[in-house]
């Protein structure tokens, strides 16, 4: 009888240990959460993950440089204009190792929805800078097109004025900490005279910190 009933006894330690672990585990389950303006995290995109690019650093690398253009004189004398300039916005190269063509598209569209909104100048529909590409025969590396072969495609399409960029990086590690240097370039070209209107570069660095 004492055996069955410390058999009984250690049964029921084992069993309300189990149930004191498993509601432990439970309560430690990792869950989705919602991040963003107007949610109950609205910080939670500021976090490095990685020192790759992600959005946050496009986002704020494309404002900054579009900060500067719509500050630019190139700008202001658009703005001082009776009519609308036109302007073609071309795929911007990726001279990193990272696969980050999709933002980069995202990225161009933000800027066209600028540029529209705007009310200063007029701009092609990128589509339509795709089909003319193709009837003219471009050969794409990477959805970027030959500059000369831009600059005619431009002007096939009446833009007076094209938007070129690129993205860059520069990886650097020192002391076993891991520092990466990127860049966002873009130009502005005259499609009639090939002069540079308007550049600008921006610049984040992003590190692995032990």
């Amino acid at each position: 009888m004492h055996f069955f009933k410390r058999s009984i006894h250690s049964v029921f330690v084992s069993t309300t240990v189990f149930l004191l672990v498993s509601t432990e585990l439970a309560g430690c389950k990792p869950k989705a959460v919602r991040g963003g303006v107007g949610t109950e995290n609205p910080n939670l995109d500021d976090a490095a993950m990685s020192t790759t690019l992600d959005r946050r650093d496009l986002q704020d690398l494309m404002k900054i440089n579009m900060d500067r253009l719509l500050a630019s004189p190139w700008w202001a004398s658009l703005r001082a204009q009776g009519n609308p300039a036109i302007v073609a916005i071309w795929p911007f190269k990726n001279e990193t190792t990272e696969h980050i063509d999709d933002q980069l598209n995202t990225l161009l569209s933000d800027m066209e929805t600028t540029l529209v909104n705007s009310g200063v100048v007029s701009v092609v529909s990128r589509e339509r800078q795709a089909e003319m590409a193709r009837e003219v025969s471009v050969q794409q590396n990477s959805t970027i097109y030959d500059q000369r072969t831009v600059a005619q495609v431009s002007q096939q399409l009446g833009a007076n004025f094209f938007i070129t960029g690129k993205v860059g990086a520069v990886d650097e590690l020192i002391n076993g900490e891991r520092r990466v240097q990127y860049t966002l370039f873009i130009q502005v070209i005259e499609v009639a005279t090939s002069q540079i209107k308007f550049q600008t570069k921006s610049e984040r660095s992003k590190a692995i910190i032990r």
